[in-house]
């Protein structure tokens, strides 16, 4: 799909922009020639790290703003083209520990964001940053998009519900809008600090730092997206017309236990040692087991695939942070 065309010279607005695929997102739709509104409210737990826009701070906007502040979004959304709504609280654990934060981001907010739309801007394109947890433990491998939601945590409710909005306003008020739903995604600028983000940042940070990682139970199998094929995917789906009101899958080029991908890291690492451990019970409670993705709908309806080989872009991510982590924690 051509793209540079649906971007040159349109106004973009990112929330959660400063964060690890929003910013990654903002990289590119400045090589495309778009003008980007970047909101991030910097809250520490949740991942926006200004050093994330290094290089290219002179060519975007920067708004300091919390998506849960009707009043700025209201304003923020008018004359924007696309609106790509990556804003949220990724934490399964902290959902659980604080489910009013969790409520507050990832469902209450996110209908105040899609009012605003239909209030001020009803001609403006939303993709929106859904989450594979929302299926829960699956009944079937791959998972598509048939399968029953059935969130295991907090989280996932509230993602779910924010996902449904969406597709509510896009079919109800024709605010055009779709979602993505996210597997586990990696790359350059993914929070290490702690397993908030991703296990797999943290796993990261402790081969940089030559400390040993750990891996729980280890049998479980994933599939993982290197994130400039996520960004591919946010901008065919913002570029798509075809893409209005659904929802897609994204997916990995393989599937791998995390036991084989410990060894992986290890190896692309050049050494580096994990320890295998039985999962802590409040983990264990909220867990899905194997997972991975059948992403045929998004290929069929937009061309999208993942082009990154798992080993590339392992390896690209661990020389980001052999250069960079200091910034990260």
């Amino acid at each position: 799909m051509e793209l540079s065309g649906a971007f040159a010279n349109r106004r973009v607005l990112i929330t959660g922009a400063l964060g690890f695929i929003g910013s990654n997102l903002t990289r590119r739709l400045i090589d495309l020639g778009a003008r980007v509104l970047l909101v991030d409210s910097l809250i520490p737990e949740y991942g926006g790290n200004l050093f994330n826009i290094e290089g290219i701070e002179d060519r975007v906007l920067v708004n300091i703003s919390d998506v849960r502040d009707a009043h700025s979004m209201r304003y923020l959304v008018q004359g924007q083209d696309y609106l790509f709504n990556l804003a949220g609280q990724t934490s399964h654990m902290d959902s659980m520990s604080d489910p009013d934060a969790d409520l507050e981001i990832n469902c209450r907010a996110q209908l105040s964001i899609l009012e605003a739309c239909r209030k001020y801007n009803s001609s403006i394109k939303v993709v929106f940053a859904s989450t594979r947890q929302l299926y829960g433990k699956p009944d079937y491998l791959p998972v598509d998009e048939k399968h029953l939601s059935r969130p295991v945590d907090v989280n996932g409710i509230n993602k779910m519900a924010g996902e449904w909005y969406h597709i509510l306003y896009n079919n109800v008020y024709g605010i055009r809008a779709c979602s993505l739903r996210l597997t586990n995604t990696y790359g350059p600028r993914m929070r290490v600090k702690d397993a908030r983000q991703t296990f797999l940042g943290l796993w990261m940070r402790m081969l940089v730092e030559g400390k040993p990682f750990e891996v729980w139970e280890g049998h479980q199998l994933r599939d993982f997206t290197y994130v400039d094929d996520a960004v591919d995917a946010f901008l065919m789906a913002a570029a798509s017309e075809a893409a209005n009101g659904e929802i897609f899958n994204l997916g990995g080029d393989c599937v791998i236990s995390l036991n084989e991908l410990a060894k992986l890291l290890v190896e692309i690492n050049g050494d580096g040692e994990f320890v295998t451990r039985s999962y802590p019970a409040d983990r264990k409670r909220i867990d899905i087991g194997d997972y991975y993705a059948d992403f045929s709908r998004i290929r069929s309806a937009l061309g999208w695939k993942p082009v990154v080989p798992l080993r590339e872009g392992l390896s690209r991510t661990l020389a980001f942070y052999k250069e960079h982590l200091p910034k990260y924690l």
